[in-house]
């Protein structure tokens, strides 16, 4: 098997791939988020020497649009999506929706995201969600931008929107459905988001998923801070972690990682077509 660009599990980097050969894309990561302030730039470091090649960073309320562009604009293999996430519906106004089409149109975006619904949460206003959500899809419509799904406990209801209000396609984070459900996603022209899930030996659907989904249709993200993984629980998630991502899932799939870095790579490109524009393949 080619050398693994992986860390190991107390979170050292080892065996970082060439420079030269494929790099690994981060399809989903908070880099804005507090918990990064005191170090952002150390862990970046790691994470490029890890073998990451471009961090898609997306927003998730109003507030957070400035941070996400500024980042982008001060990092060039950091790439913004800006949109309102579920979980913040409650606290947004229709107006935002105004602000977050001038920042489409100014910042240029990879994709409107993260958007979509969560039915998981308890005593969230599900209408306000759906209002959010389909506004959402009709700026992605309007402006020809994939969209970085956001769907827990929720996949027929975002299917079913997605379908009523077509957009040319993108990801669905952290994918946590049937494989009725996957195969529904691609077909509508989604990537799959898979990350530290994956690394708990209890969470079989997902890890046969990832085993057993066309490689073609699957990336890799950390969703850090969040998401920690089975060797970070209590932990913030670290960038650079998706390289494990990277290893666990070619061992899931009993395939080099280097084919795996490069597919899913290729894939994240696809889905984002802004990336394949911005950041050359190798």
């Amino acid at each position: 098997m080619p050398s693994s660009p992986s860390v190991n599990r107390s979170g050292r980097g080892t065996n970082s791939p060439s420079r030269r050969g494929p790099v690994l894309i981060d399809t989903h990561i908070h880099l804005d988020a507090a918990e990064f302030d005191r170090d952002r730039d150390l862990l970046l470091d790691q994470a490029r020497n890890a073998g990451v090649g471009a961090f898609v960073v997306p927003a998730v309320d109003r507030a957070s649009f400035a941070r996400v562009a500024l980042l982008g604009s001060r990092h060039a293999d950091v790439y913004p999506a800006l949109g309102i996430h579920p979980l913040y519906a409650g606290g947004a106004d229709p107006s935002d929706l105004g602000q977050l089409e001038s920042a489409l149109e100014s910042v240029r975006p990879l994709a409107v995201g993260e958007i979509g619904l969560d039915h998981y949460v308890e005593d969230v206003d599900r209408e306000r969600q759906s209002f959010f959500f389909i506004e959402q899809l009709r700026l992605a419509q309007r402006h020809d931008l994939p969209v970085i799904l956001h769907v827990r406990k929720a996949q027929d209801a975002v299917l079913k929107e997605l379908r009523r209000h077509p957009v040319r396609g993108g990801i669905a984070h952290a994918f946590n459905g049937s494989r009725q459900q996957a195969d529904a996603f691609i077909a509508l022209g989604f990537k799959l988001g898979f990350g530290g899930a994956m690394s708990f030996e209890g969470s079989q659907r997902i890890r046969r998923l990832a085993r057993e989904l066309p490689l073609e249709t699957i990336v890799l993200e950390t969703d850090a801070p969040d998401m920690a993984p089975a060797w970070g629980q209590g932990e913030r998630n670290l960038p650079q972690n998706i390289a494990e991502y990277a290893r666990i899932l070619a061992d899931l799939r009993a395939q080099p990682v280097e084919l795996i870095v490069r597919a899913t790579s290729a894939n994240a490109r696809q889905a984002l077509p802004g990336l394949a524009e911005r950041l050359p393949s190798r």
